[in-house]
C-alpha cells in the first residue's frame, strides 16, 4: 500500500465495522476494552459512525445521518450493534448449475448458537426458478376433497392427486405456505443443483430499535472503502414485518 492512511480508513471486515461502530478501536485497529477510557467513547463514536456510510449514495440523506449518529451515541441510552445478538442476519447470492443452466439463488443466513460456539446457518432461500413449483393455485375453488371424505377412509386421494397434478396445492391447508427453503435442500440432495460461486454478499440489521440499516463491501480507491452502510431508514415497529417480506422477496 503506497498510503497507509488508507489502509487505516478502510473497514476491512465486518467483525472490523463492529469494532469501529461500537467505538471499540482506535484509528490504527488496535482494540479497546472495558478497562480503558476510550472504550464506547461517545465522541469517538461518532467520529467512526460518520465515515461508516457509503458517501457516494446520495439517498441517503444528512439529516438522517445525523440523526441516527445522534442517537446511537446518546449518553442516556447509547445503541450498540452485539455481534453475537439476533435481529441481524447475511444476504448472500449465489450461482447454482440446475437443469444445464446457471440461476441465482438467494441465501439468508443468521448466526446461531451450536453446543459452546457459534455457527452460520440458511434460514431462507428465495430462487425465482422454483416460483411456479411452490405457487398455490387460487384461481378457482372447484377442486376440494369433501368434508365427509373420512367416511371413504380418503380413496378419493387416488382421483384428487392422480388427476389433478397441476393444480395439486388446491388440497393443501388454507395456511399452507410455500417453502424454498425445503425445496433448495431436497434439489442439492437429489444432485440436480449443484453450487458453482458467490456474486455478493450484504448484510442486514435490525438490531438498534427505530432503525434499520444494510451493509455492503465496497472495493474502490480512496477512504470510503470496505464495509459500508449503504442503506438507512428509520422504521417504526409496526412496519418491520413489512420490511423484512420485502427484504425476502416474499412480495413477488
Amino acid at each position: 500500500m503506497d498510503d497507509e492512511s488508507k489502509l487505516y480508513a478502510e473497514t476491512k471486515q465486518v467483525n472490523q465495522f463492529f469494532r469501529r461502530f461500537n467505538g471499540e478501536e482506535d484509528e490504527k485497529g488496535d482494540r479497546y476494552y472495558p478497562k480503558d477510557r476510550q472504550y464506547q467513547d461517545a465522541k469517538l463514536r461518532q467520529k467512526y459512525i460518520s465515515i461508516l456510510f457509503d458517501s457516494q449514495n446520495r439517498g441517503i440523506k444528512n439529516d438522517l445521518k445525523e440523526e441516527f449518529i445522534s442517537n446511537v451515541t446518546s449518553k442516556e441510552a447509547p445503541k450498540i450493534l452485539d455481534f453475537h445478538g439476533d435481529k441481524w442476519f447475511s444476504e448472500v447470492h449465489t450461482t447454482f448449475s440446475y437443469e444445464g443452466k446457471d440461476i441465482p439463488i438467494v441465501l439468508f443466513m443468521k448466526l446461531e448458537r451450536e453446543s459452546k460456539g457459534y455457527k452460520w446457518g440458511i434460514f431462507k432461500v428465495y430462487a425465482d426458478v422454483f416460483k411456479d413449483y411452490l405457487k398455490k393455485d387460487t384461481s378457482n375453488h372447484d377442486k376440494f376433497l369433501h368434508p365427509l371424505s373420512h367416511e371413504l377412509d380418503f380413496m378419493n386421494l387416488r382421483k384428487a392427486l392422480n388427476e389433478n397434478q397441476q393444480s395439486v396445492s388446491q388440497f393443501t391447508a388454507n395456511n399452507y405456505k410455500p417453502d424454498y427453503l425445503t425445496l433448495f435442500l431436497y434439489e442439492i440432495k437429489k444432485g440436480d443443483l449443484k453450487f458453482k460461486t458467490i456474486q455478493n454478499v450484504k448484510f442486514h440489521f435490525f438490531q438498534l430499535n427505530g432503525w434499520y440499516f444494510e451493509l455492503s463491501e465496497f472495493n474502490r480507491p480512496g477512504y470510503n472503502t470496505g464495509w459500508l452502510m449503504s442503506n438507512l431508514v428509520k422504521v417504526a415497529d409496526k412496519d418491520k414485518d413489512l420490511l423484512e417480506k420485502y427484504i425476502y422477496y416474499e412480495n413477488k
